[in-house]
């Protein structure tokens, strides 16, 4: 076809993601026949103003088709179409209404698994093929060679098998509902021992994110918090799984990509987890995976077997991990061969904040010696990392009383920095983005509060323990 869609209307289409097997929405097609007559019509004023020069002459019925199939078949568009169509700047009022699809998980591990991977089939199918066009396009290296290889050179499994065999049951349900192979399911769970990987390997680097964690005073209850920065490829996958209790493990929210068994999460006995990547600390080929650590804290019950549990684990990847556990937050720097606690100012252990550098875990790699020891004296300050730590350090001075739920909040969209925000909105040029940003509440009515991106250009949306 000759005709040409414009930058915007491309990137429309992308974020909307019509999926193909729309066969079964007929009816719900006929409901909405006045919606989309006034959509129409909306779109033919758009197609004669002027202000919108840059839209090349095209072939507006089928454009129209297009368009109005879009908008009755994508169940993940909460946006009236006014505002979709008034609002040019990067379809932000699109993403702002938009809730992250919730998954509802119950039964064993392999159960929970196949609902997984059957209910976000296409999903899953989508999002593994971004995958590996991303890491031919950065790595130039063939994916199923790489990928092969990385799995080859790693001794992950019987770690796994000891502290969580449940969770390789419900990567099997997930292949096996999916349709993907069990080591590309296995190895797509591995994104930090990945990056671990080719830092090895190549000596590139992919490491992001912003945590935060307040304790609980008479003004609110405990908070953990994170944006979550992430590979660009992975938007538009973004998940909330629910895990509904059994007698064995506690109901669990686990903020997800589609094909991942998780990223942060919290439980309803009031433990939760956020973790960031500390990739100058020492790793180990046969630790337990970031992935598994996290579903393993999450389902457990007991605050003190939570802490034993972080503390004595080999830890497959250098990651610093801010728990929650009820009316309390801790911080540790995990490396493969210690794990130490960090406070950012001394004495004043219920307000914590991390971003991407170790700071009192020197459990180092040979190769970043050189760099720690900058960190540590403050003879580098301009990186990334250290400038979104300063921003989350000057917005969290206060006690920790009026550390509120909107203190909390602005630090997560802060752009203190324009080159090194730590809320960084989606650009389809690539570089990484804020998947999404997450609020838990530990004390009473338990919650999550999450967006579908960066907090910038989406709203909060909380969900609620059953118990």
């Amino acid at each position: 076809m000759e005709h040409k869609l414009e930058h915007w209307t491309v990137e429309l289409f992308s974020r909307i993601d019509i999926e193909e097997p729309m066969l079964g929405h007929l009816e719900r097609f006929k409901e909405k026949l006045k919606t989309i007559n006034k959509l129409n019509k909306l779109i033919k004023k758009i197609m004669q103003s002027n202000k919108i020069s840059h839209i090349n002459k095209m072939n507006t019925s089928f454009k129209l088709f297009i368009m109005s199939i879009a908008f009755c078949f994508n169940l993940a568009i909460n946006i009236s179409t006014h505002k979709l169509f008034a609002q040019k700047q990067n379809i932000v009022e699109l993403t702002k209404k938009m809730d992250i699809p919730v998954i509802e998980l119950k039964g064993d591990a392999y159960a929970r698994g196949l609902q997984h991977g059957t209910q976000l089939k296409n999903e899953i199918n989508d999002v593994f093929m971004k995958w590996k066009l991303n890491i031919k396009k950065t790595i130039k290296s063939n994916p199923d060679s790489l990928l092969t290889t990385f799995l080859k050179a790693s001794n992950f499994k019987p770690t796994i098998l000891k502290h969580t065999p449940e969770l390789m049951d419900e990567l099997k349900g997930i292949a096996d509902g999916s349709g993907q192979s069990f080591d590309d399911v296995f190895a797509f769970q591995l994104v930090d021992e990945f990056w671990v990987y080719l830092d090895k390997q190549l000596n590139i680097k992919n490491h992001h994110c912003s945590s935060l964690g307040v304790a609980s005073t008479k003004n609110h209850p405990a908070y953990i918090a994170q944006n979550v920065d992430l590979e660009t490829y992975m938007n538009n996958y973004q998940v909330l799984l629910h895990i509904n209790a059994t007698k064995n493990e506690p109901e669990q929210y686990i903020l997800s990509c589609a094909g991942l068994i998780g990223i942060n999460g919290a439980n309803e006995s009031g433990i939760g987890v956020c973790v960031n990547t500390l990739m100058e600390l020492q790793a180990s080929s046969d630790g337990l995976p970031v992935a598994f650590i996290i579903r393993a804290l999450l389902k457990i019950k007991d605050g003190e077997d939570v802490l034993e549990f972080i503390k004595n684990v080999k830890h497959a990847s250098g990651q610093n991990y801010i728990l929650g556990i009820i009316d309390n937050i801790y911080d540790f720097e995990a490396s493969a061969n210690q794990v130490v606690r960090f406070i950012p100012e001394k004495g004043k252990d219920d307000i914590v904040y991390h971003t991407n550098h170790a700071l009192v875990n020197h459990d180092v790699k040979e190769w970043y010696k050189e760099y720690h020891q900058r960190i540590l004296f403050g003879k580098t300050k301009s990186r990334n990392t250290q400038v979104r730590y300063a921003s989350l350090e000057n917005r969290l001075n206060f006690q920790p009383e009026n550390v509120s739920l909107d203190v909390i909040k602005m630090a997560l969209k802060s752009k203190d920095d324009k080159l090194n925000p730590v809320c960084i909105p989606f650009d389809e040029k690539g570089g990484g983005f804020t998947f999404s940003s997450v609020v838990f509440t530990l004390g009473n009515k338990r919650s999550v509060q999450l967006t579908y991106g960066s907090p910038d250009q989406s709203e909060y949306h909380e969900y609620f323990f059953k118990h």
